[in-house]
C-alpha cells in the first residue's frame, strides 16, 4: 500500500523534504556562528569600556587604524580645539531618531597632532541643508578631553555613502586620512567620541555608550530552524500514513454494483 510514493506527486514533495532538512540545519549553524559573533563583540565592547583610560597616542598614531580591540577603549588628550577647522557630519541621528548633525571638531595635541573629536548631535536646519549650521563653541584654552576611541568610517561598515559635492564644511563620513589632507597636518588615526568634559547647556548631545548586540536572539532562531528541519520528517512521515489510511479507506467502500441489493 505504499506504491504511491513512487507517483509524481509523492517523489517531488519527499525530495522538497530531503532538500529542505539539511538547508534548515545549515541555518541553524548560521545562526549559531553570527550568536558566537555578537558575543564575541559584546566581550570586546564590555572590555573596552571597562578599561582604564590611556593617553589616546598609546593606542593611535597618524594613518593607524583603529582595532577591534582598541574600539571603545577611553582615552584622554591633553590640548586645545581649533572650531576655525570645524565640520558637521550629515545625516546622523539622535536617540529620538531626529535627523542631524555630529559636530566633527579638530583637536590639536600639545606636540602638534591632530585628533579628530566627535563632540556630539545637533539639529538640522529645517531651513537650509546647505548652509553651515550654528555650532555652540567648545571650550577655550588648553584642556584635557576624555572619550571613547573610535575607527574611521567606512561605507561598507555604516551603509552610508560618501556623496560628493556637499556644501562647504559638511562631510559624510568621518576619515582621518582625508581630514589629514584637508587639514595639511599630522591626523591620528580614527577619532574621539568625547565624553568629558560636558557640554555647556547639554548641546551639543553627546553619544550614547553602545548596547549589546542581541546575541541571545541568533541563539533562538538557531534552535528555530533545527526545530523546523526535525519537524520535516515527522511531517512526512503523518502525511503518508494519512495518504495510506485515506487509500485503504478508500479501497474497503464496497463499489456501486457491490452496494445495489440483488433483484428478485
Amino acid at each position: 500500500m505504499y506504491r504511491f510514493l513512487l507517483s509524481r506527486q509523492w517523489v517531488i514533495l519527499t525530495l522538497a523534504a530531503l532538500l529542505l532538512i539539511p538547508a534548515m540545519i545549515r541555518l541553524g549553524i548560521w545562526q549559531m556562528h553570527r550568536y558566537d559573533e555578537r558575543t564575541a563583540r559584546n566581550q570586546l565592547v564590555s572590555a573596552a569600556l571597562s578599561a582604564d583610560p590611556v593617553p589616546v597616542e598609546r593606542l593611535t598614531s597618524p594613518g593607524h587604524t583603529v582595532t577591534s580591540a582598541e574600539r571603545y577603549r577611553t582615552v584622554t588628550a591633553k590640548g586645545r580645539f581649533d572650531t576655525d577647522d570645524e565640520v558637521v557630519v550629515r545625516r546622523r541621528t539622535n536617540g529620538d531618531d531626529e535627523i542631524g548633525y555630529h559636530v566633527l571638531t579638530p583637536f590639536v595635541l600639545n606636540d602638534g597632532k591632530v585628533l579628530l573629536v566627535n563632540r556630539g548631535w545637533i539639529p538640522a536646519d529645517r531651513t537650509s541643508q546647505t548652509a553651515f549650521p550654528e555650532v555652540p563653541a567648545p571650550p577655550a584654552g588648553e584642556l584635557t578631553v576624555t572619550g571613547r576611541l573610535m575607527p574611521d568610517e567606512t561605507t561598507e561598515a555604516s551603509g552610508i555613502k560618501n556623496l560628493q559635492g556637499l556644501p562647504d564644511r559638511q562631510i559624510m563620513l568621518i576619515d582621518s586620512a582625508r581630514e589629514a589632507r584637508r587639514l595639511d597636518a599630522e591626523v591620528l588615526g580614527g577619532y574621539l567620541v568625547l565624553t568629558s568634559p560636558d557640554p555647556e547647556g547639554d548641546t551639543p548631545q553627546q553619544l550614547g555608550e553602545p548596547g549589546d548586540e542581541d546575541a541571545a536572539l541568533n541563539y533562538a532562531y538557531a534552535i528555530q530552524w533545527w526545530l523546523f528541519a526535525a519537524g520535516v520528517p515527522v511531517g512526512w512521515v503523518v502525511l503518508v500514513r494519512r495518504e495510506r489510511r485515506d487509500r485503504l479507506a478508500r479501497a474497503a467502500r464496497p463499489t456501486a454494483a457491490e452496494a445495489e441489493p440483488a433483484r428478485v
